[in-house]
């Protein structure tokens, strides 16, 4: 009977998530802030069981599939070209808030250590991949803004946990810099060498798969391939998945058929969707048992108001501060290198994007038994979730306000139907080359036909069959689309076109081929 009222709970939850987040969306809320909110209604409600938060499945269970879903929809190629940028803010900007945030945390709750100051800065440090897509994704900013934020709440998680990890030696015992220099660099080497052997070797694997199944099941298991071992090894498991999302990523066009590569695609956006959108009231649901405990820690409520709203300016302000060196530090470098930082006007952007989430609170809940002011700690950190949740809702007027220039659609547009005439063109050349004269004539001028009109068909792409020979239009389509995709990633291994553009292209030309391996199919039944 337990059993069936687990199950129950957990359908329950399921559809809470699903009803409050397309309502939300409906109405033009934020979904979730409106996650947290009914969450933490929720939480007080008599009968509803009490949530608390297990750090292992967090960082274990939930951190690498959300992780990964992010990686495998990055471009390698934009984030070596913002890898600077992305550096400063996911190593650098951590650090900072370390030392920062950890002195100012150790200045305003009373009877800490500067160790457990340092402990809960490394806490908050990080921004969140999950809540920073939520937010971000709603925005229409600049390209090269986007990869650098999602890009530094990629990355930033493993700084963090290295240096909460060295804060909590330092609680519990004698802290040594050099063995802390050695753990972060095993962590770094270890985890991206986990993360690139996981994503050759899984791409090597899909290689040989014929069936979309089983690969959709290779990639299900793929970032718990990666984050096991690497944490199993004192490698970062964070970066292992990262790495290994962005190779598979990469690869996907050459190792996968186009059936794979949807159904990836759709799968992983559902898992997006269920997890990230869950957290959020897994977050909330928590605020009971979190402000329970801290009812115990002796620190009187209108402290806490001001403890919490200071820490949050405080949180904003080191953000800022950092951003804006980062800024002046890409102002003063050849000119030739100033294209690789943002804009002054970028600056705030960046600045009021430094959303937290649940890796916040999972962290948060490693802190040793013996921290002082655990408890306190604990609800501390909730709060700057939240309260960055709502810094997060601005941002749409900040962006306003900055005027900042939106993604250039006619651009994309236009390079999009540019790469696609180029990947026609390989395609009519691989037909002039290898059509035989057992080919029947009609069927070639029909396929010579078909890729003149490719511009009609870019936005909504569909094969054109020959009714008297159907079979050999699909089979000479097929092998010139093959060609096709060749040259579109040829041409983006040349980094002649924008990854946008490179991305609508390979959709539109493995939707067509999909279309026509399911119009083939079909014709091989009915015969």
């Amino acid at each position: 009977m337990d059993s069936v009222v687990t199950i129950i709970w957990i359908v329950s939850f399921v559809l809470v998530t699903v009803t409050v987040t397309g309502l939300s969306r409906k109405v033009g809320w934020s979904a979730p802030i409106s996650l947290v909110a009914v969450g933490a209604i929720v939480s007080f409600v008599p009968g509803v069981p009490q949530v608390h938060l297990e750090p292992d499945l967090v960082l274990y269970g939930l951190l690498p599939p959300l992780l990964f879903a992010a990686a495998i929809r990055t471009s390698i190629i934009d984030v070596r070209a913002r890898g600077d940028s992305i550096l400063a803010l996911s190593v650098g900007l951590v650090l900072f808030t370390v030392v920062t945030v950890g002195f100012f945390t150790w200045l305003i709750v009373p009877a800490i250590t500067l160790a457990t100051g340092f402990a809960f800065a490394a806490v908050v440090a990080p921004t969140d991949a999950v809540a920073v897509t939520a937010i971000a994704g709603r925005l229409r900013l600049p390209r090269r803004l986007v990869t650098i934020i999602e890009g530094e709440s990629l990355f930033n998680d493993a700084t963090a946990l290295v240096a909460l990890s060295a804060s909590i030696t330092a609680i519990v015992g004698v802290l040594n810099p050099w063995a802390v220099a050695g753990d972060f660099a095993l962590a770094v080497i270890v985890g991206i060498a986990v993360g690139v052997a996981v994503g050759f070797g899984v791409s090597a694997i899909r290689s040989q798969l014929k069936a979309p199944v089983l690969d959709t099941c290779l990639s299900l298991v793929t970032p718990f391939v990666a984050f096991i071992p690497a944490q199993l090894l004192h490698g970062s498991g964070v970066l292992a998945v990262v790495t290994a999302g962005l190779i598979v990523g990469q690869k996907a066009p050459v190792v996968q058929s186009a059936e794979a590569r949807i159904a990836e695609s759709l799968n992983w956006r559902t898992i997006r969707f269920m997890l990230e959108n869950s957290v959020f009231l897994f977050i909330g649901l928590n605020l009971y048992s979190i402000t329970t405990a801290a009812a115990s820690s002796g620190i009187g409520v209108w402290q806490t108001v001001g403890i919490s709203l200071a820490m949050l300016g405080f949180l904003l302000l080191a953000r800022f501060v950092w951003v804006l060196l980062s800024t002046l530090r890409f102002t003063l470098v050849p000119t030739r290198f100033r294209d690789r930082g943002w804009s002054w006007k970028n600056t705030f952007a960046v600045g009021f994007s430094g959303i937290r989430g649940v890796v916040t609170l999972a962290a948060v809940f490693l802190l040793p038994e013996e921290t002082p002011q655990r408890p306190f700690l604990q609800f501390l950190a909730f709060a700057v979730v939240v309260g960055t949740l709502l810094e997060g809702l601005a941002l749409p007027w900040i962006i306003r306000r900055l005027k900042l220039p939106p993604p250039n659609s006619a651009q994309e547009r236009t390079e999009a139907q540019m790469l696609m005439a180029e990947a026609r063109d390989a395609g009519i050349s691989w037909l002039d080359a290898e059509a035989s004269d057992f080919d029947s004539e009609a069927v070639l001028r029909r396929l010579r036909a078909d890729a003149a009109l490719y511009d009609d068909e870019l936005e909504n792409p569909k094969p054109v069959g020959d009714e008297s020979s159907p079979a050999a239009f699909g089979r000479l389509r097929l092998s010139m689309i093959i060609a096709e995709r060749q040259a579109v990633l040829s041409a983006r291994a040349a980094g002649r076109y924008q990854e946008n553009a490179v991305r609508a292209v390979l959709a539109a030309i493995d939707a067509e081929e999909i279309a026509l391996r399911v119009i083939g199919r079909k014709i091989e039944i009915d015969e």
